[in-house]
Parts: structure tokens; C-alpha cells; sequence
């Protein structure tokens, strides 16, 4: 425990040391250890100088390189304390708890110093903290009362620190002294001048004092009694400024009642001459929107006469037509107001309006409907003798209707009911023409084919007879069936050219298809939904043709006002172009069906180039939703159903395959694969369409790995070790030089297989040649294993050496080389010739006779070492055996 002497030499050394740099002094001090370390260190309470003193809490700590250093390690400032715990009111306690950021538990060597600190850091919070100052707990409530505990402490202690305390306590009151001015020393010091006497005699200067403060007093007195006239005057002065301010103030009210009326006046005549400026404005308006009603209304003689008898023959007499056909919808379709709508002068003229529309309304219908019927009579009775395959062009007829563009749309906007009717007389006009070329198109096209098939050997019509025979007969290319029993075929050559005539056809049917879709859509303006009634379109919009190819409208407003959305907007007049087409081309899809089942009758892989050709037509078509290309869609929808019937029947086919009596080793499905997948990459190598072909990839080489497994086992001669080594292998071959990447997995799995069936095979039929030999080893391993020494083995009776010797002279080299010929010929009479597998598997066989005999002579060499016994053949002899049997046969 530290002694008060010691108490005051820590804090003497702290302040001369760590705080006296700073400007800091230190209050007090209390040497704390924590629980869990040992070494000690100083809680202290700092005050930096007047006149702002700020006072903190610091954790000071010795440096472990000098015990004679001190390192300040933390501080706090008071407001931080939450609360302090002093554990208990008893003075030997060591023990207290500060809280700050966190609970500090510390123990102090010297109970005085803690008293002394916690009744210091108490008063200066007291003193210090100007909002929630921290709790004092478990503190007696005298320290916290006392003055200075440290003096009390020190009154205990020795005399000779008393006197450092006393100074301490000065310095503490000092804080609370304040400092005289300059100008309050400089009259003290002139005081003490006059008086030099005071210093000798308290008294004579007291009275001297007191005698001057009553002279003071009394000059005041009549200074204040001297001043009294001179008040009075000034408050007189005062009265009379408040009067006159009254005056002022009534003269100010006078003049506010005057202005008051004036003001009213002056509103009154504001307000009229207001209700006169509002009369002429409305009367401006009034003449300006008469003016704009009157010239939106006005229809010149010449448009009026134009309108009645119109002449739509001559190109003149349709620009004078058209022009007064679109005034007239400019003025139907003005934008007037409502309440306009009812003057009887407004309401005459739109009917004079709708009188002119219906007119030359019925003349436009009459003369383009007698229009549409002479052309598609006119071309529909020229004869068709072109033997080319080609499709005839119409734009001579496009070229006549071109003039009469702008008529069509002003008919659309106007009266919907006409155009509906036209366009209904335009489809039935022109269907038939289309209907005959598409028609004669294919005609000739299955004509081409059947010369094509008669070169081949092959006749596209068939007699019934025949018809009947190939119903009989198993479609060419089917997997699991042998190829002696497939129907007739077609050549590689001859499916080329019905690529190449499909190519031809779809090539005449697109030029032709968008020509006349792009003509409707200019001509019957189909790419604007054109209202029939007012304020839903501008005459701007009514004269707008977009390219169907495009953007077709940014958007549109509905009858009721309303904004329609974009894509609803685009599917309605896709639908009305799509329809007007069909309408036109209603045979081209059935004759584009009914010319692909031409081809897929002939040859059922023709399903396989059909989709490839038409899936390019339809990803490279400019427009995706034309008619065209749905069409396009939708017979490649039908096509690729053939396609993946005809894949589900190869697959069918796998699974059912049946094996003959004479079947060879090499399975059906496996040979035919070969040349089914060789044709399938030709055709699908660059196409989009092949991840189609890989899909059913996939299942055809998994079904023909299930097939292998199966039939392997029911296979009549050959051994399945064989059927499943040769077809796998086989397999393997043919899918690495594929290059397939979606089958590199089956292909290391056809290799894996292959290399189990080898395996098993080499392990059933090669065997033990030493069969002997080996039980006798098998012998001396159950021998070892209850418990013999592998060196202690000859001393067995069964097991001796002589016993050895009696087995190894059943084997002489002869006789071996004269097995593994009869080994030889067997495997030879197994395997095909078409796998050439033999040496392959001679060789697996070698190796297994090779790792058999190191077995053995291991054996020997452990159990029977030192007695001279080998086998009367090593290894190079059975090198020489192997290779003389294979050069041999």
C-alpha cells in the first residue's frame, strides 16, 4: 500500500513530467490495477488554465522500455462519465466502477488516494458539467460534502507535506479570483500615492475615506436638487410636442376620408371602362372564330362542281377530283366547337357536305369496282404457256391501279362501308389469277420432279400396283432394319436436285407474295386504322403511307378518345394484311404442302432438307410478319411434325429391331447409323436447325447403346463379350470422326464400354492356362493367410518343393504354345473380319498371360526362394509364342 509521501511524490513527478508541457495541472491522482493485468497505472483528474479551464479524466500508464516515462493512453472528458460506483461505503474498499463508453472496473492500491479521487472528480463535475452530470453509487456521503478529502488525508499524514497541500488549495480558490482591470489598478495605484501614510496609520486612512465619500455624497445631492428646474422645463417641452402631434394626426384623417372618396370613384369608372374592353375582346372573338368556321365550311363552286360530276378516266380530271374530294374532308372533319355545331347555318352546310360525300362516294365505287372486274378479266384470260418455272409478275396491273391510290384512302377515311366493299371486289377480282398462277406453278414443278425421278430410275407417279408393293416394303434408311429388306431409294445426287427445285420454288414465291402485300398495303392504306368519323384523325395522318417493313404508326387515338396501345395497333393491321392475303393466295399454303409431301414420299429424309430450306426463309424474311412468312411458319410447323415422326420411327425401329438366325456380329442399327448420320451432317452441318438434330442425336446413340446391351445377349453365335466389344467399338469410331461436340460425352462412353466388353471378354475366354499352377498358389495363399510363413511353406507336405516341381512339369513350353494355338483360332472364329479387332485382342490376351506368369514367379521367388525352381519358359518365350501364332495365321 502506498504511503501518503509516496501519493505525493507520484503526483509531483506526474505534473513535472506529463502535464506542466501541456499548461495542464493536476488535480489528483489514484493508482488502479484492472483484475486481469497486474502492472498499475494512474487514474488522474486534469485541469488546463484560466480563463476557460476545461477538465478531463486520463489514464496514464509507465512504458515498459523506461519504468521512468509516462505515456498518456486515454481521456475522457466529465459530461463522457454516465456513472460512478464506489462498490461500498467502507473506507477500506478498494474497489470502484467507472462507466463510460464502457464499464471500467478498477482496484486501488491506496484507499486514501480513491477517497481523495472520487471526492475530487465529484466536485469537479459538480462544477464542470453543465447538463446530466454523472451518479455518484456507494460513495459515503461526507466525501462527497468535504471541501478538499485530500487536505483531511494529508492533516493525518506527516507535517512536512502539510505545506504542498495548503499551496494547492490556494490555487484552487485563485481559479474563482478575478483579475483587475487596467483602469481600476491605475486609480488603486493613484489612491495609494495620495496616501503614503495608510500603510503606517489603517485608521487616519480610513477616515480620510470616509470624509471623502461624504463630500461625494453631498456634491451629488446638489447636483441632483440643482438639475430639478431644468427637468421640468424639458417635460413642458415634451406636452407641447404631444399636442402638436395630434393636430398633425387629425389633419392626416381628414385627408384619408377625402382620398377614401375619390378611391370609389375612381373603382367605378375602372369597372366600366373593364366591361367594355371584355365586350370588344369578346366580340373579336366571336368575328374570329365566325371567320375560321365560315372558311373550315367554305367549298368553292369549282371543287362543288368537281365533286358532282367528276372524271376519274383522265389523269387531269382525277388530280381536280381528288383535290376537291380532299377539301371536302377537310371541312367534314374540321375541328368546331360543339356549341357551333348547332347553328342552323352550320348544320346546312354539313349536310350539303354529306350529300357531295355520298355522291361522289357511289361514283368512286362504281368506277373502281367496274375497274377491279375488267383487269382480273383481262389477265385471267390470257393463256399460260411458259414452260419455265416461274411465277408471272402482276405489276402491270399494280401500275393501272397506282393513279387511284389516293381515291382509295379518301374512300377509307370517308365511307368505310365502300371500301370494305372494293376490297372485297379487288380479292375475288385478283384471287383467281393467283389461284390459277400458284396452281400451274407447282403443277410444273411436280412435273420437273417426275422427269428428275424417271432419269433415277424412279417414277413420281406411281401405279397403284406399286403403290400398294412399297406399302409392302420397309421405308428406305430405317435403323433397325437391314438394309436387304428397304424399300428402293434415292440417290444422293437426286435429293441435291430436289434441294436445289425446292430452293427454285420459294425463290418465285417470295418476290411475287411481298410485291403485292407492299401494293395492298399502299394502296388501301393498311398501314393507318383510318376512322370514318371527325376529330380522331387529321387530314396529315389520313394522307401518311408508311412501308410495311417499318415502323408502321407511332400510335393512334380510338374513336372514344383514347390513346390504343402500339402493339395492339400493330396486331390489327398485321391481321387485316394477313387476312387480304389470304384472300389473294388462299391455294399457296395447301400447294406448298401438298409439293413437300411429294418429296417426303419419294424419300422420307427429305423432311430433313425441307426444314433446313424453309427455316432459312423464314429467319432471313425482311418482314416477320408478313404473310409470307406465316406462311413459311406455318407449313415449317407441319414439316418439322414430319421430321420428328420420321426421328421417333428410327428410334422405334432400334427398340424393335429383332435378330435372324445368320445375323453377323456388327448389329443392323449400328452399320445403318453410320450412313444415316453421315447424310444428317451433310444437311444440318451450317444450319440453325441443328441443335434440332442433336437433340435426337442423342436419343438414337442411347437407344442403340441399350440395343447393343440387349441384343448382345440374345445374339445366336457370337459370344456377347464380342457383339457388345465390336458394335461399341464400332460406335466409338464412328462418333469421334463425327466431331459432334453435343456427343462427346456418348463417345467416351462408347469407349468405356469397349474397353469393359474387351475386358470381360479376354477374362472369360483367355482363363488360366496354368490352371494347375495357380490352384497350387491358391493353395499356399490359404496356406499363408491361417497363419504359415510364406519361407516355412515347403515344409508343408501338400506344398513342397517336390510337389512344385510335380506341377511345373505339367506345363513344358510345347505344350503351352500348343494351347494358345488352339486359344488363337478360337478368338479368330469369334471376331469379324470387318472390325479387325483380332490383334487387339491377341494383344489384351498377351498381357494378361504376361501379368500371370510375374504373378507366379513372384510367388515362387517368396515361398520356394533358393531352390532352383522356375518355370521351364520365361518371358521373352511368351513373346515369341504370341508373335509366332500371330505371323502364322
Amino acid at each position: 500500500m502506498l504511503s501518503i509521501g509516496a501519493m505525493a511524490n507520484i503526483k509531483h513527478t506526474l505534473q513535472k513530467e506529463l502535464f506542466l508541457a501541456a499548461g495542464e495541472r493536476l488535480l489528483s491522482v489514484v493508482t488502479v490495477v484492472k483484475k486481469k493485468d497486474k502492472k498499475p497505472c494512474y487514474l488522474c483528474v486534469v485541469t488546463t488554465a484560466p480563463p476557460v479551464p476545461v477538465v478531463t479524466l486520463c489514464l496514464i500508464k509507465q512504458s515498459e522500455q523506461r519504468e521512468s516515462e509516462y505515456k498518456r493512453k486515454r481521456s475522457w472528458q466529465l459530461d463522457e462519465i454516465k456513472w460512478v460506483d464506489g462498490r461500498n461505503e467502507q473506507f477500506e474498499t478498494h474497489e470502484f466502477d467507472l462507466q463510460l463508453e464502457k464499464l471500467y472496473k478498477w482496484y486501488a492500491l491506496n484507499p486514501h488516494e480513491r477517497q481523495n479521487f472520487l471526492a475530487v472528480l465529484n466536485r469537479q463535475i459538480q462544477k464542470s458539467v453543465r447538463g446530466q452530470r454523472a451518479e455518484f453509487r456507494n460513495v459515503p456521503a461526507a466525501w462527497l460534502s468535504e471541501k478538499s478529502p485530500e487536505k483531511v488525508a494529508l492533516g493525518r499524514a506527516a507535517q512536512k507535506t502539510q505545506h504542498t497541500d495548503d499551496e494547492e488549495d490556494e490555487e484552487e480558490e485563485a481559479q474563482e479570483f478575478t483579475a483587475l482591470t487596467d483602469k481600476e489598478a491605475n486609480e488603486l495605484g493613484k489612491l495609494f500615492s495620495e496616501c503614503d501614510f495608510a500603510i503606517k496609520d489603517a485608521e487616519q486612512f480610513i477616515e480620510q475615506l470616509s470624509r471623502e465619500l461624504h463630500d461625494l455624497d453631498g456634491a451629488n445631492m446638489q447636483s441632483v436638487l440643482a438639475s430639478e428646474q431644468k427637468v421640468l422645463k424639458m417635460m413642458e417641452h415634451i406636452d407641447n410636442a404631444i399636442s402638436e402631434a395630434d393636430k398633425f394626426e387629425n389633419r392626416l384623417d381628414s385627408y384619408e376620408d377625402i382620398l377614401g372618396h375619390v378611391k370609389e370613384t375612381m373603382e367605378k369608372i375602372g369597372g366600366k371602362n373593364a366591361m367594355i374592353e371584355i365586350a370588344n375582346n369578346n366580340n373579336i372573338k366571336l368575328m374570329k372564330e365566325l371567320n375560321k368556321v365560315i372558311s373550315q365550311l367554305d367549298l368553292p363552286h369549282s371543287q362543288q362542281q368537281a365533286l358532282d360530276e367528276p372524271d376519274l378516266k383522265t389523269a387531269n380530271g382525277r388530280k381536280v377530283a381528288i383535290a376537291a374530294a380532299q377539301c371536302l374532308q377537310q371541312a367534314m372533319n374540321s375541328d368546331i366547337d360543339p356549341a357551333l355545331l348547332r347553328l342552323e347555318a352550320v348544320q346546312d352546310q354539313r349536310k350539303r357536305f354529306e350529300k357531295w360525300k355520298q355522291k361522289f362516294s357511289a361514283t368512286v365505287s362504281r368506277f373502281m369496282n367496274n375497274l377491279f372486274i375488267h383487269l382480273g378479266n383481262e389477265i385471267g384470260d390470257m393463256p399460260v404457256t411458259s414452260t419455265e418455272l416461274t411465277l408471272p409478275n402482276h405489276s402491270n396491273v399494280h401500275r393501272e391501279l397506282t393513279p387511284y391510290t389516293e381515291l382509295m384512302h379518301w374512300t377509307k377515311a370517308m365511307d368505310r362501308k365502300t371500301y370494305d366493299g372494293l376490297m372485297r371486289v379487288y380479292t375475288a377480282s385478283l384471287s383467281k389469277i393467283y389461284d390459277r398462277d400458284v396452281k400451274n406453278f407447282f403443277n410444273l414443278a411436280k412435273i420437273q420432279v417426275a422427269e428428275k425421278l424417271r432419269n433415277s430410275r424412279e417414277d413420281l407417279d406411281m401405279s397403284t400396283s406399286s403403290r400398294k408393293s412399297a406399302v409392302c416394303t420397309i421405308p428406305y434408311g430405317t435403323l433397325g432394319i437391314n438394309r436387304d429388306q428397304w424399300g428402293p431409294g434415292v440417290e444422293s445426287a437426286d435429293r441435291i436436285r430436289f434441294d436445289a427445285l425446292l430452293e427454285k420454288v420459294l425463290a418465285e414465291l417470295e418476290p411475287i407474295a411481298l410485291q403485292e402485300q407492299l401494293f395492298c398495303i399502299n394502296f388501301f392504306q393498311m398501314d393507318v386504322i383510318s376512322p370514318t368519323t371527325k376529330n380522331t384523325q387529321t387530314t396529315l395522318e389520313m394522307e401518311k403511307a408508311v412501308d410495311m417493313s417499318h415502323s408502321i404508326i407511332a400510335g393512334a387515338v380510338s374513336p372514344s378518345g383514347d390513346v390504343v396501345p402500339q402493339k395492339r395497333i400493330d396486331r390489327q393491321i398485321n391481321e387485316d394484311v394477313r387476312k387480304l392475303m389470304m384472300g389473294l393466295f388462299g391455294c399457296l399454303e395447301p400447294e406448298l404442302v401438298s409439293f413437300i409431301q411429294s418429296f417426303e414420299r419419294v424419300d422420307s429424309f427429305y423432311s430433313l432438307y425441307v426444314l433446313v430450306r424453309l427455316t432459312q426463309h423464314v429467319m432471313s424474311a425482311q418482314d416477320t410478319h408478313s404473310f409470307l412468312s406465316m406462311t413459311f411458319a406455318s407449313a415449317l410447323v407441319q414439316v418439322k411434325r414430319n421430321f420428328d415422326r420420321f426421328m421417333q420411327q428410327q428410334l422405334q425401329s432400334i427398340r424393335e429391331a429383332k435378330l435372324h438366325k445368320r445375323s453377323k456380329a456388327i448389329l443392323p442399327y449400328v452399320e445403318n447409323f453410320e450412313n444415316f448420320a453421315q447424310t444428317a451432317e451433310g444437311i444440318f452441318r451450317k444450319s440453325d436447325r441443328r441443335t434440332d438434330m442433336e437433340k435426337w442425336y442423342l436419343q438414337l446413340v442411347n437407344a442403340i447403346f441399350e440395343g447393343i446391351h440387349l441384343h448382345s445377349q440374345e445374339h445366336p453365335k457370337t459370344p456377347s463379350q464380342v457383339v457388345r466389344m465390336e458394335n461399341y467399338h464400332h460406335m466409338y469410331a464412328l462418333l469421334a470422326q463425327l466431331k459432334v461436340p453435343g456427343l462427346d460425352a456418348l463417345k467416351k462412353e462408347a469407349k468405356t464400354r469397349y474397353n469393359e466388353a474387351l475386358k470381360a471378354y479376354v477374362t472369360q475366354y483367355f482363363g488360366r492356362p496354368l490352371e494347375k499352377l495357380n490352384q497350387f498358389f491358391e493353395g499356399v495363399q490359404l496356406k499363408v493367410a491361417q497363419g504359415v510363413k510364406e519361407t516355412e511353406i515347403s515344409y508343408q507336405m501338400a506344398f513342397s518343393k517336390q510337389e512344385l516341381r510335380k506341377v511345373i512339369a505339367q506345363y513344358p513350353a510345347r505344350e503351352v504354345k500348343k494351347g494358345l494355338e488352339n486359344l488363337y483360332k478360337k478368338v479368330e472364329k469369334h471376331l469379324s473380319e470387318e472390325e479387325n479387332l483380332l490383334q487387339v485382342v491377341w494383344h489384351a490376351m498377351q498381357e494378361e498371360f504376361i501379368a500371370q506368369y510375374n504373378y507366379l514367379e513372384e510367388r515362387i521367388q517368396k515361398c520356394y526362394a533358393g531352390a532352383m525352381i522356375n518355370l521351364e519358359f520365361n518371358i521373352q518365350d511368351i513373346l515369341a509364342f504370341f508373335s509366332d501364332i500371330a505371323r502364322s495365321h
